[in-house]
């Protein structure tokens, strides 16, 4: 299939926020923002706004591999992103149709909403690590996200390395540990992300802070972010940096079109 490189390929696998803030709908949102086309695998729906999730619904194991299989016969992609996967079924199921892709894949591992809903059934957490990580060029936790799939409490950055080499250990090829968490290097003016790599000393990569409480789907657009400047064939540290800057972009641009916690202006973050 004929390839655009202005234009890649990207595809989101996750789940639909009926809020449009989160998930598959930020995803399509940063892509196309960006300029990527965005093709999508949805694998469960939740009923949600910006102040609570009220109900998700899992799809069929088979509906989601034929989701897959069919867009990328369709499809040159270019780059991929995961986000909320819920199960451990949906997560076998992907796992062995993505063995082998040839595009990069970064992984978002989605456990628990800005207002406390749980994203991740308990007994996926272990399927999760087994499964989906090591396809994870890029694994990009929060702090709790780290501390659920490292088995480490992280109580300060003193702790984030070895988080992070726990986290490779288990399969992942590198690791962004999302600092919005640690204070730190969360000040007023600035916070630090972590990368890890292995056998390189902890990269950090501050950028600037926004104050803002319209920060839903900020995991879910960086990661997109990411997928986009991988499919432009960035180097991953340069991806990192590309996608910081425009999440720093789009969330100063954020508000709040309904209840609870708004979201980035996802047009916005083009600069």
């Amino acid at each position: 299939m004929e390839q655009n490189r202005a234009h890649p390929v990207i595809l989101t696998i996750a789940t639909s926020d009926s809020g449009g803030g989160a998930g598959i709908q930020a995803d399509l949102k940063t892509i196309t923002a960006l300029g990527g086309f965005g093709t999508s695998v949805l694998v469960a729906l939740t009923a949600q706004n910006g102040a609570e999730v009220r109900g998700i619904h899992p799809l069929p194991e088979d509906f989601i591999r034929l989701q897959l299989r069919t867009v990328r016969d369709g499809f040159p992609v270019k780059a991929a992103k995961t986000g909320m996967l819920y199960a451990a079924g949906i997560m076998e199921t992907l796992a062995r149709e993505l063995a082998g892709a040839d595009f990069p894949l970064v992984v978002d591992p989605v456990s628990v909403s800005q207002s406390g809903y749980s994203l991740l059934r308990d007994d996926a957490v272990e399927t999760l690590i087994r499964d989906i990580l090591p396809l994870a060029l890029c694994l990009t936790p929060n702090k709790f996200e780290a501390e659920l799939l490292s088995g480490r409490t992280i109580a300060g950055i003193s702790d984030v390395a070895g988080a992070a080499a726990a986290l490779l250990g288990k399969g992942a090829r590198s690791v962004l540990i999302k600092g919005g968490h640690f204070p730190e290097y969360d000040t007023e003016k600035s916070l630090v992300d972590w990368l890890a790599l292995p056998g390189r000393p902890l990269l950090p990569l501050p950028h600037a802070r926004v104050e803002t409480a319209n920060n839903h789907g900020t995991g879910c657009t960086l990661s997109a972010a990411i997928a986009f400047f991988l499919g432009l064939e960035h180097t991953l540290e340069d991806s990192i940096r590309l996608a910081q800057a425009y999440l720093t972009r789009a969330l100063a641009a954020g508000y709040a079109p309904g209840l609870g916690s708004g979201s980035p202006d996802f047009m916005a973050g083009r600069g």
